[in-house]
């Protein structure tokens, strides 16, 4: 059982009065957004809600050169177990504006959206017309005569597409499992102010209370609701998640690109094919699952329309530009991909994995994945993705032993990747994972067998937010893992997340870790920093 309460998702967590000094601007947003007074929209006499529909926050996302995603999902009450949020069934009219400054005095654009019970009253306002390169503040409010407001958002549009050079901090983290941990590392994550921020899966996890217990044993804090199945299971597990102050602050800060893994629907999933259980579901069962589950999903992140699903289908490997610095290449490693090899049992080493027709990612995205890096002017090609890329052996000493859940259980399929990123003279691949709860730095060899091969590319792992509990720099398999795997270069068990800056020259990640995830408000470090130089493939450590 937890040793604490759910959080109040009105009460943010103490921020540093150096942060709240600062000047009003981003910093402000991270505080709170103490300065949604002025300007208001005016009242279009819509019907009264009792209560507070922003509990969820706001959020934004996909950012083009002349626009971005905003969103927002109304609930009054988060945590109903009908997974409708305590709203009505009927839509409720949505205000927004976006301004050029946080007090608003200088709206650029404003409108109505209309929130539908059918999306369990989620807003997605796809904005087109603004600035390049611009950022932008953004917020909601229904009911004119009440002036219900949200908090206010910050956001920013991409560069035009043939801008060259400039910089951006993109920031990525994965694994945030509710229980195990609170959500500080997202918290430091907003105080780092990113251009925008990469989510590689493991936004929510499935599981009822108690069913996947930290490695402390003894998880922090409940989910609420069985495990998840239907849709009202999954609107309520995103709202629990949704309502926690430092996701709103990570959140309202920057624009973030989304992608998923295996804990938005089950854990490790492949396909239509669902974990082992008892009884075992049928596939019709399973399909009704998923469905359940992307529909959720979409309602619950800052995704365009063309991410809505159909059925238990839904397009999220998609690609976006900042200008010709970097394309932003999401992939989706669940929804294709071939059943695991040896019944998933951990760790593997049999031939399956290597059988030449298997596919993690499906032939159309494989084939789309090594085009359109052939085809970007991009100086850095930057895939966001979920499961471990490289060869990673687990298993000390001489005996090997692989992941079948990674890119290890599909190994033709990763070596045409490499293949085809070394034929097509794709230059500057950086392949960027979350998943494994850890830190890890990897170059990528077309041969890791070969200790001489030369890098290709390279890998940056971030660690889960809390998933794991609180960890440890020093932790049994760290050496064993460096020693059996050469182009390893860091290996690290603490929580947190990465901040890459990007520029033409050079791209700079800088993996942070926080003390502790089991008491809230942890301080947040630097443990490692690596520098890949343009046109030179490979790791060097700062």
């Amino acid at each position: 059982m937890s040793n604490t309460s759910t959080p109040n998702p009105s009460t943010p967590l103490s921020v540093p009065s150096s942060v709240l000094a600062q000047p009003v601007g981003r910093r402000a947003v991270i505080g709170g957004g103490a300065v949604l007074g002025a300007g208001l929209l005016t009242s279009a006499g819509v019907p009264s809600l009792s209560g507070d529909p922003f509990t969820l926050g706001v959020a934004s996302g996909e950012p083009t050169p002349d626009g971005v995603v905003l969103w927002t999902r109304l609930a009054l009450d988060p945590y109903a177990a009908d997974g409708k949020g305590g709203m009505p069934d009927r839509a409720v009219e949505v205000q927004w504006e976006v301004s050029e400054d946080p007090l608003f005095r200088r709206r650029v654009r404003r409108g109505r959206a209309l929130a539908r019970p059918e999306l369990g009253h989620s807003v997605h306002v796809e904005l087109t017309g603004l600035r390049p390169g611009t950022q932008y503040s953004y917020r909601f409010r229904v009911d004119g005569r009440t002036q219900q407001l949200s908090p206010a958002g910050l956001t920013r549009t991409a560069p035009a597409r043939r801008t060259r050079g400039g910089t951006l901090t993109m920031a990525f983290a994965s694994c945030a499992q509710y229980e195990h941990g609170w959500f500080t590392a997202y918290r430091r994550l907003a105080e780092e102010q990113p251009d925008v921020v990469l989510f590689l899966g493991d936004y929510i996890y499935e599981y009822e209370a108690n069913d996947y217990v930290s490695p402390s044993g003894n998880n922090v804090r409940d989910h609420m609701g069985p495990e998840t199945v239907t849709l009202a299971n999954y609107r309520q597990r995103h709202a629990q998640y949704k309502a926690d102050p430092d996701l709103q602050a990570a959140h309202a800060v920057a624009p973030w690109i989304v992608t998923w893994d295996d804990h938005e629907v089950e854990n490790n999933y492949a396909d239509l094919v669902a974990e082992e259980q008892d009884p075992y579901p049928t596939l019709e069962a399973f399909t009704a699952r998923r469905a359940a589950a992307y529909q959720a999903y979409y309602e619950n992140m800052p995704l365009r329309a063309a991410q809505r699903p159909k059925a238990a289908d839904m397009q999220l490997f998609r690609r976006l530009d900042w200008g010709q610095l970097a394309s932003f290449h999401m992939l989706d490693t669940r929804q294709y991909r071939d059943d695991q090899p040896g019944g998933d049992e951990f760790p593997t080493s049999g031939p399956e994995r290597d059988e030449p027709g298997r596919t993690l990612m499906g032939a159309e995205q494989e084939a789309w994945l090594l085009d359109g890096m052939a085809d970007s002017p991009a100086t850095w090609q930057v895939v966001g993705q979920q499961v471990m890329f490289a060869e990673h052996d687990y298993v000390p000493g001489a005996a090997r032993g692989f992941n079948p859940d990674s890119w290890d259980g599909y190994t033709a399929n990763r070596q045409r990747v490499l293949d085809g990123i070394v034929e097509r003279g794709v230059e500057n691949p950086v392949v960027i994972t979350g998943d494994v709860h850890k830190h890890y730095a990897a170059d990528l060899t077309r041969n890791p067998s070969d200790f001489a091969s030369a890098p290709v590319g390279v890998e940056l792992v971030c660690t889960s937010i809390t998933s794991g509990g609180d960890g440890g720099d020093a932790y049994e398999t760290r050496d064993s893992e460096l020693a059996d795997n050469p182009d390893l270069k860091l290996a690290n068990n603490q929580r947190g997340y990465v901040v890459t800056r990007i520029d033409a020259e050079q791209l700079r990640a800088e993996f942070r870790v926080l003390d502790g995830v089991s008491q809230p408000g942890a301080a947040v470090g630097t443990r490692a920093t690596f520098v890949v130089e343009a046109g030179s493939p490979g790791l060097q450590q700062a």
